[in-house]
């Protein structure tokens, strides 16, 4: 029943999580997009910066942007803040879940470090307050006004951070986490700094006194981070799934790899957004291919290199191993406490079943040391090569 209810519970709040995602993601680049493209047409009212004129669901939208804000109150004002709030919460949600209440499989890996659960859970709560700590001092600090600068500083703190992630956690929640602690700066600029900041000069404009400008400033530089954060926070959110990220050696190094990928892309379209052309757009797809071409030969690459096996391995040798370090899940009747079925449905009962995912075993447990989850077996890396060199050798039997 417990097993049962984790399921639920995972899969229901993953689902709130994704749903939260879409609202929070679709509207902050449709904001980005909206500043990016507003004109201005010489019809502009008093105090507005730009305009906007859609089409869309059969109907025409004009929409004007205020530089600080207008000469009074509207009659009615909507505010974007819940998508973050419920994307966060959802995402802190599903990290209890899955990485806290199953903490031995797949937030600890012993052969990183023996760490108690309490003990792992509480350096992942510390560690995100730490991230949104650094991360806020960088931007109050005078390095805020230099853009450039101010997010080189912060490349090196996130690619720190992943390294420092891979020293304690598993590979896989390592990789996670850096996703987290990113996912929580932006969602506390939105809760700390850009919705207060608009509620000051909303007080002031109903007070009517002039809104600080910079206090828009601000919020803008914070919103400006969110946009180009976004698609390595999704990265690092969906790379889980697969081991050949999180799982290489010098994971930290896709992370160094993946911040610039998600924010070039990101830094095409806002650029075409606001109407720029030539040389201004011809730039970032050559060094997107580059930086995915880079990512896809550092996972393909091993920086211990391979270890050496001298004599053949048959059938009964690897399928020895993999009862011994995985068939405590991977079995019609797993001894894992945390499993009440096969993973996957995936079973190493004989032969015939180790020979039918192969390639799952090669993916998950030779290229990486993705599986056993926390290698809680304790699967050496002479048994990986062995079992890496019967399946390249076509998996013999004698």
């Amino acid at each position: 029943m417990e097993i049962l209810l984790f399921d639920w519970m995972g899969l229901l709040v993953r689902w709130l999580h994704i749903v939260t995602a879409i609202a929070w993601i679709g509207s902050s680049f449709y904001f980005m997009w909206l500043d990016n493209s507003l004109r201005d047409y010489g019809t502009l009212e008093p105090g507005a910066d730009g305009e906007n004129w859609s089409v869309h669901g059969g109907g025409f939208y004009h929409a004007q942007k205020y530089l600080v804000a207008p000469d009074r109150m509207p009659a009615e004002l909507h505010w974007f803040k819940w998508e973050s709030y419920m994307t966060w919460v959802s995402g802190f949600g599903l990290m209890a879940i899955v990485y806290y209440w199953g903490a031995e499989s797949y937030l600890i890996d012993r052969s990183v470090l023996d760490l108690s659960p309490a003990t792992a859970i509480a350096i992942s709560v510390a560690s995100l307050a730490l991230g949104w700590a650094v991360y806020d001092l960088l931007c109050r600090s005078p390095l805020s006004r230099y853009g450039a600068a101010l997010f080189a500083v912060l490349f090196a703190f996130i690619v720190l951070s992943a390294y420092g992630f891979g020293l304690v956690f598993s590979g896989r929640a390592a990789f996670l986490h850096v996703g987290s602690m990113i996912a929580t700066m932006m969602s506390a600029n939105v809760f700390m700094v850009i919705i207060p900041n608009q509620k000051k000069m909303v007080a002031a404009l109903a007070a009517g006194e002039a809104p600080d400008p910079a206090l828009g400033t601000a919020a803008k530089l914070r919103s400006a981070h969110n946009n180009y954060l976004t698609l390595p926070v999704l990265f690092m959110m969906i790379s889980t799934h697969y081991p050949i990220v999180f799982g290489h050696d010098w994971n930290w190094l896709v992370v160094a790899l993946v911040l610039p990928l998600g924010a070039v892309v990101r830094e095409f379209f806002n650029a075409r957004n606001a109407g720029r052309t030539g040389n201004a757009l011809r730039w970032q797809w050559p060094v997107a291919a580059a930086l995915t071409i880079a990512l896809i030969a550092l996972t393909a690459w091993n920086p211990d290199g391979e270890l050496a096996v001298e004599d053949e391995v048959l059938t009964a040798e690897a399928l020895a191993i993999v009862q011994t370090r995985c068939a405590a899940c991977h079995s019609a009747n797993p001894t894992d406490e945390d499993f009440d079925e096969p993973p996957g449905g995936v079973m190493f009962d004989d032969a015939a079943m180790l020979k039918a995912h192969a390639v799952r075993v090669l993916g998950q447990a030779v290229l990486t040391d993705a599986m056993p989850l926390g290698n809680k077996t304790g699967m050496t890396k002479e048994e990986r090569a062995r079992l890496g060199a019967w399946i390249k050798a076509g998996m013999p039997d004698e």
